[in-house]
């Protein structure tokens, strides 16, 4: 495995108060019974601060604030704990305190009075998180059952600085002066976004050790289900969570490349993997679908926010997709590629682009060295023009399903597990 991709946190040792993890320090060893009494039940990859194509904080970050956050578990627990990411912080990161509960019904900034439980890192309420660091909280007790939403809130007592966050969330996100991380009511969040901030997943847990049959998506701005309905949980992973009822994690990023880091769509998918795939309890499998940023941004004449856009051929995607398979196979889990989605249409079409399309989706069906392959060019093809997506499941650029298509490609998924 190559050097870039072993980014890895060990998990803390699961006794009464959790230890700390952090990125770059040394982590104390696991055992495999107290590892598999987790499993990852959502997720989202971190990037850099940065202006997106919706309003956010991250910039700005926070301070004398609590920000709220809402998000699905795929999976069940008696326990759970959270994991928080300053890895593009400059400066350690101060939370003052943390809070997890049940979602209150309405889908808001409220959550269910009674269930709010106070996390603890190494026993502390307040934690420090190195720049470039990461942590898990200790555990807390609150059963939770599958597809059941919750509500994270962080008070940010001190001023962060710019924040480490995921984009595009599909849902969400509140904020408030002062200290309100253990307000059942939601009447002080009145400031709204939809990107997640600092919190990059929630893992839950029991007293037995646990089957590992979670599922990692990971991918760009499709995984990451551009153009699903917010608020309503119709990504494509939340499909698949649903057709399966197995635990699934979302680590898409929109824009995001196999081959080049970029400042708006995060680092390479052969950087990050380690991290954000390789690096998730209870996982035995992971889904990739990437590679149209990488051949499309090129055509994009007009995009301002990759440039200059190298142009990629398909021997270099596929060299990307290798570093991959070689990794995933590394850790024993079992890797599913993923066709690239007709284009024609977009503004990543264009010759180049359809020629490398083409040659990549042959390697994927034919090469045998992913585990299996999802065939989501022919699943989402318009029977009428097989280069372009069906209108039926274009959310309108001719690049990215609609909710429809998410849940087809969650059955193509599905078929080949």
């Amino acid at each position: 495995m190559t050097a870039h991709l072993v980014r890895r946190i060990a998990a803390p040792v699961v006794t009464s108060a959790l230890s700390l993890g952090l990125l770059g320090a040394a982590q104390p060893s696991s055992s495999a019974q107290s590892a598999a009494r987790w499993t990852a039940a959502w997720g989202a990859s971190p990037q850099l601060p940065s202006t997106g194509f919706t309003p956010n904080w991250s910039q700005e970050g926070f301070s004398r604030q609590s920000v709220r956050q809402v998000v699905r578990v795929t999976g069940a627990g008696e326990r759970v704990r959270i994991r928080l990411s300053n890895a593009y912080g400059t400066s350690p990161l101060g939370v003052t305190g943390a809070t997890i509960a049940r979602t209150a019904k309405g889908r808001d900034a409220a959550v269910e009075p009674g269930s709010v439980r106070h996390l603890t890192f190494s026993g502390k309420r307040s934690v420090e998180i190195p720049a470039r660091g990461e942590l898990r909280s200790d555990a807390a007790p609150l059963p939770l059952k599958r597809l059941e939403s919750v509500t994270v809130t962080l008070y940010l007592a001190g001023t962060t600085g710019p924040a480490t966050f995921h984009a595009q969330g599909w849902t969400d996100t509140y904020r408030a002066d002062g200290d309100h991380r253990a307000d059942a009511s939601g009447a002080a969040f009145t400031d709204t976004t939809q990107s997640w901030y600092y919190l990059t997943g929630v893992e839950v847990g029991g007293d037995r050790p646990r089957r590992k049959d979670g599922i990692v998506l990971f991918g760009d701005s499709i995984t990451d289900s551009f153009g699903s309905t917010p608020n309503t949980d119709r990504r494509y992973s939340d499909a698949l969570a649903e057709r399966t009822g197995r635990p699934v994690v979302n680590q898409g990023i929109g824009g995001n490349l196999v081959l080049n880091d970029s400042a708006w769509y995060g680092e390479r998918a052969t950087a990050r993997f380690g991290r954000d795939a390789l690096d998730q309890p209870g996982v035995s499998t992971v889904v990739v679908l990437e590679g149209l940023n990488d051949i499309g941004f090129s055509e994009a004449k007009d995009q301002p926010t990759y440039k200059p856009s190298p142009v990629v051929s398909a021997a270099e995607l596929v060299a990307g997709y290798r570093e991959l398979i070689r990794a995933a196979h590394a850790e024993g889990l079992r890797i599913v590629g993923s066709t690239l989605l007709p284009l024609k249409g977009s503004d990543h079409w264009g010759p180049h682009a359809a020629k490398v399309s083409e040659e990549v989706n042959h390697w994927i069906r034919t090469s045998g060295e992913f585990d299996a392959y999802a065939d989501f060019d022919k699943a989402l093809a318009d029977p009428a023009d097989a280069d372009r997506l069906h209108p039926a499941y274009d959310h309108g650029d001719a690049l990215h399903p609609n909710d429809a298509g998410y849940r087809l490609m969650a059955k193509t998924v599905a078929d080949v597990l």
